[in-house]
């Protein structure tokens, strides 16, 4: 354990609550009573988010920023492709109701891992894709999901995979904004197991 720690940036230095190391800090908010955490960047995280809402056992989702380098960015700080944050969605889940793998292959199907700061129109740092783990466990399978796409690619993945950093909950009219409405006001179902297909603007 010791030694994953230290992969995860606990060692000496500044505090967790000084200003230079509060954004590297770890995500230690903590999921309720049962439930598990996990963080990915597959591009815009508005559909990202409807994916991962619909997954049964999955049982919150909030957008936000992570991996950064400002305290408490505004999505317009994000956009100005100075911080270094990602568009991540942190989700919530059930272990017994919902394994990680699951959330994997939501993750996977979601974007195309192989283009690097960018998502079809979508280019910046913050359009990147990641994993970020919360568990030694989280990680390994995240590493052998890695693999296993690998193959099945004829070109290079660019996914990082990295401890999540702390999670910086993105302004309220970006959370779950496909589900509300988005800029049409069209609604898109969030039910669980719902297959529709997901209009990234709606």
């Amino acid at each position: 354990m010791s030694s994953f720690l230290s992969k995860l940036g606990l060692r000496g230095g500044p505090t967790m609550e000084s200003s230079t190391s509060l954004p590297q800090s770890l995500d230690d908010d903590t999921p309720s009573p049962g439930q598990q955490f996990a963080q990915f960047g597959a591009g815009c995280f508005w559909g990202v988010e409807l994916a991962f809402q619909r997954v049964p056992g999955v049982t919150k989702t909030e957008v936000g920023y992570s991996q950064g380098n400002l305290h408490n960015p505004s999505y317009e700080n994000v956009c100005s492709g100075t911080t270094n944050h990602n568009e991540v969605v942190r989700v919530q889940y059930d272990p017994k109701d919902c394994n990680f793998n699951a959330l994997l292959d939501v993750f996977w199907s979601r974007h195309d891992p192989t283009t690097l700061n960018r998502q079809g129109n979508d280019a910046g740092t913050q359009y990147r894709s990641g994993i970020y783990f919360y568990t030694p466990e989280q990680e390994k399978a995240a590493q052998e999901s890695l693999e296993q796409q690998q193959k099945r690619l004829d070109r290079k993945i660019v996914t990082e995979i990295l401890p999540a950093k702390k999670f910086y909950r993105a302004e309220e009219y970006h959370q779950q904004y496909l589900e509300k409405g988005g800029r049409s006001g069209s609604k898109q179902s969030a039910g669980k197991g719902c297959n529709d297909p997901i209009r990234c603007y709606g």
